[in-house]
């Protein structure tokens, strides 16, 4: 085991005991009660079969038989949740093939990031997260099921799914992928027209057609993005059947992998002899957090995840920062480059061996915990296998992976890796702390040091852009983007105008207490900067022409300004008439108590405590 892995792993078990050990305790007692139709009284029981066919209320009632829970994520909004709305009649009819029964549970809200973006509805993305484990903690509140299946993909609906599931962490739980669409036109091909269209040289009809190549049917959106490093984690973390992350919606193993996330459901509810039970709490420890950190670094996933994986562990009594993950990236090699790393969508990264190659490749290195129990087994190893075929009785076969990648130019051996470090850096200064992801970024753009241009919206840095007022070595300081100010959304317009900056020869930077996702591309971006300056962080008291320095080389994030001068600097506010924009209009004022409690970016933006 890599000594560095060994020593993040025990200082987070040794930070999170009391905490851990509360959690731990609460479930031992909440596993100690009557199964739940057993100390229900007759009036709840006969509400929660009501609706049922009578041989379910036979099964359920006097039988006594095992009984699922369904929290959904289903849509068809969004292109990765529409194959959802056949599942639980999938579901159902496995399970009665078993001998269980199945209810859903809940639905949860989801909303689609890529619909939202630059728009106000990105203001409550960041807080949909805790708005769907809310949900799912409503859904399971009925508190009749033996295990749970959920079912959700994309950004903030797995975090969302997870952390609710994790405050019912005494319940067995297994996740259910559906798998991402087909590929469409490439990832370079459609940000050059991204990049022709913030130039002025293509029309807005030469961008939707664009747009619709690549967006184009059901499944998940082909970039790697935060929905499908969601998907690699949760095979890193152990909580799908193994490989069922990148299999295509309508392909024929997809349907057979749905049916055996229900037979283990079944298997680690406690209610089939021979299978002990394995409640998700317990599932979720420090090694498995550990392991979800190794593969997002040595697949270059999103920046979110530093957000969304804080507040999952914490839900867990398990407290990570961002000095973990920076430790981590510094001993974690790059094993794959798929775009906005590189220019592979995940179809081909599952061609080239996907999350099975990867996680052999970290735990044969030993830069992953093999030895933590998954829904399973009774370690990691089952998801270093690829399924590759339906039998006869329907079951799926799995196959060891070629010793080789099937495409070096998309995922390598840990021997030969793309990079000796995971790409991600914490950066702190007299500008707080950040997070800046450099494994698409070129190396000669590592260290930006330039004037700051200073904006409060990416409306008006797109302004100044289009005004020609930005082709210059700068860096783009964009602050009151934070999860106080307005609900700290996804920066993406602004990328393409700075890779169109960058592309004349400028050194160019982003600083911003905003989001930026996975999807940040070659442009260097210090993000998630905290404390943010709502907050009266230090993004606060810059002004136009301070020179910045962002090096990814030292981990600075530093004003070059007197100290003295700096300390004497007043703080400057957010202007009441913009701060009024964001409080209101399309539902954003039902989430003025999220704004006003958030915790900062690094401790998750946390809306609960």
């Amino acid at each position: 085991m890599n000594s560095t892995l060994i020593e993040v792993t025990e200082r987070i078990r040794e930070r999170s005991a009391k905490l851990r050990g509360d959690y731990l305790a609460r479930i031992a007692q909440l596993n100690n009660r009557q199964r739940g139709f057993e100390r229900m009284g007759c009036a709840n029981v006969a509400h929660a079969v009501a609706a049922l066919p009578s041989n379910d209320k036979l099964r359920i009632v006097a039988e006594k038989g095992p009984h699922l829970g369904i929290v959904t994520a289903y849509n068809d909004m969004l292109s990765a949740h529409q194959p959802y709305e056949g599942y639980p009649a999938q579901i159902r009819a496995e399970a009665h093939r078993l001998g269980a029964t199945v209810q859903v549970a809940g639905g949860v809200p989801a909303m689609c990031d890529g619909v939202t973006q630059g728009l106000p509805g990105m203001e409550l993305s960041l807080f949909s997260r805790d708005t769907i484990a809310m949900s799912t903690a409503i859904a399971l509140t009925h508190d009749v099921f033996d295990a749970a299946l959920l079912l959700g993909i994309c950004d903030k609906i797995v975090p969302g799914l997870l952390i609710g599931a994790l405050h019912f962490g005494h319940l067995p739980c297994v996740f259910v992928p559906a798998g991402p669409m087909s590929s469409g036109i490439s990832n370079s091909e459609k940000a050059k027209v991204r990049e022709l269209y913030a130039q002025g040289k293509v029309g807005r009809d030469e961008l939707l057609a664009s747009e619709s190549a690549a967006y184009h049917g059901a499944g998940t959106c082909t970039f790697y993005g935060t929905a499908n490093s969601n998907q690699m984690l949760l095979e890193a973390m152990g909580l799908h059947v193994p490989g069922s992350a990148f299999v295509h919606p309508h392909d024929d193993l997809r349907g057979a992998l749905t049916r055996e996330a229900v037979a283990t459901a079944l298997n680690i509810s406690g209610r089939v002899p021979g299978h002990a039970a394995k409640p998700i709490g317990q599932l979720v420890d420090e090694r498995c957090i550990v392991n979800a950190m190794a593969a997002l670094l040595a697949t270059g996933g999103s920046t979110n995840h530093l957000i969304h994986w804080v507040a999952v562990a914490r839900s867990a009594g398990i407290l990570i920062n961002w000095t973990d993950f920076s430790d981590l990236s510094a001993v974690v090699p790059l094993l794959a480059r798929v775009y906005p790393n590189g220019s592979a969508d995940v179809n081909q990264f599952q061609a080239a061996g996907g999350p099975g190659f990867v996680i052999r490749e970290l735990l044969d290195a030993g830069l992953m915990h093999e030895d933590v129990v998954s829904v399973a087994g009774d370690s990691l190893r089952p998801y270093a296998f690829v399924p590759r075929a339906v039998g006869q009785g329907g079951e799926v076969r799995r196959e060891p992976l070629a010793a080789e990648s099937g495409d070096d130019g998309v995922v390598r051996t840990a021997a030969a890796p793309f990079s000796a470090t995971g790409g991600l850096k914490l950066l702190a200064g007299n500008l707080g702390r950040a997070v800046i992801k450099v494994s698409a970024v070129p190396e000669d753009r590592h260290t930006i040091e330039a004037p700051c241009r200073v904006f409060t919206t990416q409306e008006a840095m797109l302004a100044a852009f289009k005004n020609g007022e930005l082709e210059r070595d700068v860096v783009v300081v964009v602050r009151f983007q934070g999860p106080h100010a307005n609900g700290m959304p996804e920066l993406h317009k602004l990328t393409p105008p700075l890779a169109v900056v960058q592309g004349k020869g400028f050194k160019v930077a982003l600083v911003t207490d905003g989001r930026m996702s996975g999807a940040s591309g070659k442009v260097p971006a210090a993000i998630h900067v905290s404390p943010e300056a709502l907050a009266g962080g230090p993004l606060a008291r810059l002004r136009d022409g301070d020179v910045v320095r962002v090096c990814a080389l030292t981990g600075a994030l530093s004003a070059l300004v007197d100290d003295a001068e700096w300390a004497a600097r007043e703080v400057a506010k957010l202007d009441p008439a913009e701060a009024d924009v964001n409080a209101h209009g399309l539902g954003r004022e039902l989430f003025a108590g999220m704004r006003r409690n958030v915790l900062s970016a690094e401790e998750g933006a946390v809306t609960w405590l």
